[in-house]
């Protein structure tokens, strides 16, 4: 079930309304048994590989608090090894198979692992880390274990966030199923507006991006330089605008029954350095990443060479986390280089970014600076096989600049798609200095976003980007 289709809407509706009806005690039950129909709308055997892992875990948690010194340990690794053994099956056996078997033929090997067709559970690296957040932090001490079976499993399942994120602590979602939420006019009201923004960023802007780049894409060999530029300029806002409109539905639900869900995107792209963009770009999963390896690595608290190793351990570690593909490590691991190059810029010069951002000339200079990198990165993310990205860069080094851009684009499109990356564009960066008042406006709001939803959506129920990851 995705988002933006009309089976969710019924579905929200139906929960949203029952779950107000219904007696406090019983509506983590509702809850529980509607994440459950959600998740097995894509494929119903899931739910019990899903299932396995949270009785796994549950267990794991309580014998985490009763047990200390090396019993404690061996809990959390089975914990861990768990999920990270689900993940690895299901997501990563073909991945390392596959460069297996090929080095074993080139070296004359006798060594052969079969190779599995096995279909990648929808959002099962989301769901892995957010229960391996949880007993991690049962680990530490800094969350209690959860006797509640059915409010732990729902933690891992709570629909709005199940498939693709954010990805939740304990200690913000847990405790928030046992609180009694009211009806409350004004909260509805902008955990709607943001659903509808969500929906506005998915079906009116990044799939219709989408009807840019994907024809670009897919026959890169007729691309001149200036189409490749614009494709890849406009997947920079198609996969932004994907996410954080996936985002921007889930928290707004939430919201809607009175759950307060972490905020995953903050304007990306404006962003004046790569940290500065990781500070603003899948915040869950960065600070995943920085909370449970990096500051376990040793962080910035070790000599400059093995901080720089603890960044590009994570990074490529993130990359891989996005998808059992080389494409994704090379992703990753170009996003470490650029954050080790800014480091080493700032340590030679220590003053050049401070002198430089002190003008407004300087400051946007680091920002479009900031998006060529990150543009440039995304390509190895959208494209998956070596020769293709070999194709890529050759008809953008040596193909005509000046080949009309109708072989892969629409006009009417291209102008439309321009027009509405402006405006988000705008959107982001003066939203925090307009204040409007979103409740009074209300009706306003939301009538002229279904609106524009309506006569300019692209309804072709177009999955969400990170639904493979």
């Amino acid at each position: 079930m995705v988002f933006n289709s009309l089976h969710f809407l019924v579905f929200f509706g139906i929960v949203t309304s029952a779950y107000f009806l219904l007696a406090h005690k019983y509506r983590w039950a509702l809850l529980l048994a509607a994440s459950c129909y959600f998740y097995m709308a894509f494929v119903p055997i899931y739910l019990g590989i899903l299932g396995l892992t949270i009785v796994i875990d549950y267990f794991a948690g309580i014998y985490l608090e009763r047990f200390q010194g090396g019993a404690k340990k061996i809990f959390l690794g089975c914990s861990l090894l768990a999920n990270l053994g689900v993940l690895a099956i299901f997501k990563y056996y073909f991945f390392f198979t596959d460069n297996f078997n090929f080095l074993a033929s080139y070296f004359s090997i006798p060594i052969h692992f079969p190779v599995l067709n096995i279909l990648l559970p929808i959002g099962l690296s989301f769901h892995t880390f957010q229960a391996m957040s949880y007993t991690i932090e049962v680990y530490r001490g800094k969350q209690k274990a959860e006797r509640n079976f059915g409010i732990y499993s729902l933690y891992v399942m709570f629909y709005p966030q199940l498939v693709a994120g954010p990805i939740e602590r304990p200690q913000n979602l847990i405790h928030q199923f046992y609180e009694k939420h009211v009806w409350d006019s004004d909260r509805v009201k902008l955990g709607l507006l943001q659903m509808m923004q969500g929906f506005f960023k998915k079906v009116v802007i990044a799939d219709r991006l989408a009807m840019v780049v994907d024809p670009a894409y897919a026959n890169l060999s007729h691309q001149s330089s200036l189409n490749l530029i614009i494709a890849s300029i406009f997947y920079s806002f198609q996969i932004y605008c994907d996410f954080s409109g996936y985002s921007d539905i889930a928290i707004g639900a939430s919201k809607v029954m009175g759950f307060k869900l972490m905020n995953n995107f903050n304007a990306p792209y404006t962003a004046k350095s790569i940290p500065d963009f990781w500070r603003r770009w899948h915040i869950s999963l960065s600070t995943w990443f920085k909370d449970y390896v990096y500051f376990s690595l040793g962080g910035n608290r070790v000599s400059v060479p093995r901080w720089y190793i603890n960044i590009m351990i994570v990074f490529i570690l993130s990359g891989f986390w996005h998808g059992a593909s080389w494409n994704f490590v090379i992703w990753g691991a170009l996003h470490g280089l650029f954050q080790l190059m800014g480091l080493t810029l700032n340590r030679i010069f220590p003053n050049l970014a401070a002198d430089e951002q002190k003008s407004a000339a300087g400051v946007w200079m680091y920002r479009l600076f900031t998006f060529l990198l990150v543009t440039i990165a995304w390509v190895f993310f959208r494209i998956p096989k070596f020769g293709d990205i070999q194709m890529y860069f050759g008809q953008l080094t040596h193909g005509s600049i000046l080949d009309p851009i109708s072989l892969a684009f629409n006009t009417n499109e291209l102008l439309f798609s321009i027009l509405l990356i402006v405006g988000l564009y705008l959107y982001d960066f003066k939203r925090d200095k307009i204040k409007v008042d979103s409740v009074k406006l209300f009706w306003p709001i939301i009538s002229g976003l279904a609106f524009l939803i309506y006569f300019f959506g692209v309804f072709n129920l177009k999955q969400f980007i990170y639904f493979q990851f």
